[in-house]
């Protein structure tokens, strides 16, 4: 495969591997660097793509165990799974806290969701991936993802609920 075949094969999903990567290390500077090295990876198996069904699914795989390898060797000391936000410049002083007020509350319920949830959730609701390919990227069973992505769901909301109705009866 030549290097504009590979880049113009790559490229439209470069930014989902970013995303992933940055959602599972918090770090940007890290994520790039996680992103990076996929990409390399690839390109060093960029003759051997053609057999693969889906190259974007097998560079999000490759992305998610490249970060968490990360995540769990030593020098991944501070590094933890929370949820990235984005922010929108456009919006009130007000709108603003109020939006990261919440997504903090949302970064620490996911902190204690389990791992998979977690990465549905990511997958699912951030990524907007669908069942199939959340199944082939996790290695689970479509029924396993939507049971996983619901009970995810509604931790979630149960936390958000119980924190919003604190003291109301």
């Amino acid at each position: 495969m030549q290097q504009k075949e590979f880049l113009n094969l790559v490229m439209p999903f470069k930014d989902k591997l970013y995303r992933m990567a940055k959602r599972l290390l918090v770090s940007r500077e890290e994520a790039e660097d996680a992103t990076q090295e996929i990409l390399l990876r690839l390109w060093s198996k960029n003759e051997a793509m053609a057999q693969y069904k889906s190259i974007e699914a097998f560079a999000m795989t490759m992305t998610k165990n490249f970060c968490l390898d990360r995540l769990k060797s030593k020098q991944a000391g501070n590094l933890k799974l929370v949820h990235s936000n984005y922010q929108d410049e456009n919006t009130s002083l007000q709108k603003q806290l109020e939006t990261e007020d919440s997504v903090s509350w949302v970064e620490r319920i996911m902190d204690e969701l389990p791992e998979q949830q977690k990465m549905v959730l990511q997958l699912r609701d951030v990524e907007d991936y669908d069942f199939e390919e959340i199944s082939d990227l996790l290695d689970m069973k479509p029924t396993a993802v939507r049971v996983t992505l619901s009970r995810a769901r509604k931790t979630v909301r149960e936390k958000l609920m119980k924190k919003h109705n604190y003291g109301i009866a």
